[in-house]
């Protein structure tokens, strides 16, 4: 598939992946901004420092000629394009981002340049003038992968259900991303930062690419799962509020599940949707206290479980007895340690969610581990309150009584 691609620039910093099917009405402006990359002081960003690969998958419409058009007629511009057909197995955005990631790796590896970055975005996604260089700003600082914030055009107006379900989903995700940051402050992704980490806006070093096992094996939300991955691996991810990107609203997106999907979900919903069921946020301040007191042994001791814990952090998890050690045992990362315990935590809470929609439990029956949104909302602002009044931060801090 790759083997007519002109060889890549000694200098090359970045290797843009992008992904396309039938996109010929929005990667005009795609390509545009694309083109149109600036330093953070305004000069503009030299075009041999970056390049793109296209790969126009399964297309039915103009979406190839439209990238050979463009590159064409703007000079420096490097804009390899791959046409293919994939047949119904591979014809998915997990298997094209990840052939896409593999190919960009393998270029920058090519060139002895590890430390370079694999930039992802869509086809119906305008990045902003400086995403490049706040990208490379973020890596040079540390990261070995960077999420960019992800803002929707308006194209496709939303219901006012749909705008309320938005933007409660997105404060209460930011709510608890600044409590974590007051109780289990994490060094790669100090506040503010935000809660997106998805193809649109994706950046990771070749390096830390390898290192996660690449994308995983996946037909869709590919993106999360490679985030899951660098986590599990304790690379260091960022999600920056300085890397942005414009996305397309429309409901009719390429990837079966994704950010066309979330926003078809609220469209549909009706005029009156049903507040959905959260992790209770004093539940959730639990968790972090003890991530932040295993997260200091795990340091402290080198990652051996040679510590002597404080009894009862399964229960104050809420967890079974003795899943702390059994996912300690073995685990390479500390990432890999707390994302096992988050998976059991997070499908207790699902299981309770789903038994309380079930059997439609009135609120005043509801187990004590899920709350609707709406008053998660109010309890997480709380919490925010009390732990920024009290200065309290970090795992040598934390009280565990």
């Amino acid at each position: 598939m790759w083997s007519s691609l002109p060889a890549p620039d000694e200098t090359l910093r970045a290797v843009i992946v992008l992904p396309a099917r039938n996109e010929a009405a929005h990667l005009p402006a795609t390509l545009c901004a694309l083109a149109a990359q600036v330093h953070a002081d305004g000069r503009p960003v030299d075009r041999a420092s970056f390049e793109i690969l296209l790969l126009a998958n399964n297309c039915s419409d103009a979406t190839a000629a439209i990238a050979r058009r463009f590159a064409a007629g703007r000079q420096g511009f490097r804009l390899h394009l791959v046409e293919t057909a994939l047949p119904p197995a591979q014809a998915n955005i997990g298997y094209v981002r990840r052939r896409l990631m593999d190919e960009a790796a393998t270029r920058l590896e090519s060139i002895g340049r590890p430390a370079a970055a694999i930039v992802s975005t869509d086809a119906d996604t305008r990045v902003a003038p400086d995403w490049l260089a706040a990208n490379w700003q973020e890596l040079a600082a540390g990261s070995d992968a960077v999420g960019g914030r992800i803002f929707t055009d308006g194209s496709v107006r939303p219901t006012p259900a749909a705008l309320r379900m938005q933007r409660v989903d997105a404060a209460h995700a930011l709510l608890r991303l600044r409590l974590a940051s007051l109780l289990d402050p994490v060094p790669c992704d100090p506040w503010p930062c935000h809660h997106q980490h998805f193809g649109a806006s994706l950046a990771v070093t070749a390096r830390a690419y390898r290192l996660a096992g690449g994308v995983p094996d996946v037909p869709y939300l590919e993106d999360d799962a490679l985030v899951r991955a660098l986590v599990r691996a304790d690379l260091r991810v960022r999600r920056s509020p300085q890397v942005r990107v414009v996305t397309s609203s429309r409901l009719d997106g390429r990837a079966a599940v994704g950010l066309s999907w979330q926003l078809r979900q609220w469209a549909t919903a009706g005029p009156n949707p049903h507040d959905p069921l959260v992790e209770n946020p004093d539940r959730y301040a639990d968790a972090l206290t003890v991530r932040a007191v295993l997260r200091h042994a795990w340091q402290r001791h080198g990652g051996a479980l040679a510590w002597q814990l404080p009894a009862g952090l399964d229960a104050r998890l809420q967890v079974a007895p003795g899943s702390i050690e059994r996912a300690a045992t073995g685990a390479r990362a500390f990432g890999a340690l707390w994302q096992d315990l988050e998976d059991q935590r997070s499908a207790a809470c699902a299981e309770a969610a789903a038994e309380v929609l079930i059997s439609k439990m009135p609120t005043s029956e509801m187990p004590t581990s899920v709350v609707p949104i709406s008053q998660a909302l109010v309890a997480l602002r709380r919490l925010v309150r009390r732990h920024q009044a009290s200065g309290v931060q970090g795992a040598s801090n934390t009280s565990m009584r």
